[in-house]
C-alpha cells in the first residue's frame, strides 16, 4: 500500500510537468527570407514595424489610422479595443519602448494576413521597465487597398530574453 501511494504521489509530480509549455523550437521551416517573400508579404512586414515604431515614439494619429475600429488588442493584463489601446499608449499607462523582432511569418490569405513576430519587448508598464520575450500575432485586413490591423496578441514565451537590456 506504501508503494502504491508513493507511486500516485510521484505521477502527481511528474504528470503536470509534461503538460508544461515547452521552450520554441526555431521554426525555421515557417520563417521566411526576404528574398523568399511576396511583394505583399513584404509590404505587410514593413507596416508592422513601422507600427513597433509609431508604438515607442507614442504617434496615436499614426495608430488611430492603422488600427481598424473594431480592432482587439491582448495583453497579459487583458483584452480590450482601439480606443482604449490609443488611450493607453498616450497616457504612457504601457510605453513599448523598444521591440527587437528576430523572426518574422508573414502569411496572406485573400484580403487577410497573419503575422506572426518573435520578439522581445521592452516597455514601461505602469511606471515599471520590464523586458519580456513574445510571440506577437497580428492579424490584418485589407480594406480599400489598405492594410488595417484588426489583432493583435502577446504571448509570453518561457525562453530567456535575447536582447541586452542595457542598451536603448
Amino acid at each position: 500500500m506504501k508503494i502504491l501511494m508513493l507511486g500516485l504521489f510521484l505521477s502527481t509530480l511528474i504528470a503536470p510537468s509534461s503538460y508544461a509549455q515547452q521552450s520554441p523550437a526555431p521554426p525555421t521551416e515557417t520563417i521566411q527570407t526576404a528574398a523568399s517573400q511576396t511583394p505583399e508579404q513584404q509590404k505587410v512586414i514593413n507596416l508592422s514595424n513601422m507600427k513597433w515604431d509609431w508604438m515607442a515614439d507614442k504617434k496615436v494619429d499614426s495608430l488611430a489610422t492603422l488600427f481598424d475600429d473594431k480592432a482587439m488588442f491582448t495583453h497579459m493584463g487583458g483584452t480590450w479595443g482601439k480606443t482604449q489601446e490609443l488611450a493607453t499608449i498616450k497616457s504612457g499607462g504601457i510605453w513599448y519602448k523598444k521591440a527587437v523582432v528576430y523572426a518574422v511569418d508573414a502569411r496572406i490569405f485573400g484580403n487577410t494576413a497573419i503575422l506572426l513576430e518573435d520578439i522581445d519587448l521592452q516597455a514601461v508598464v505602469g511606471g515599471r521597465e520590464v523586458t519580456n520575450p513574445f510571440m506577437v500575432t497580428e492579424v490584418y485586413i485589407k480594406e480599400n487597398s489598405k492594410w488595417k490591423l484588426a489583432q493583435l496578441t502577446f504571448s509570453h514565451l518561457l525562453r530567456p530574453v535575447k536582447m541586452n537590456s542595457n542598451k536603448n
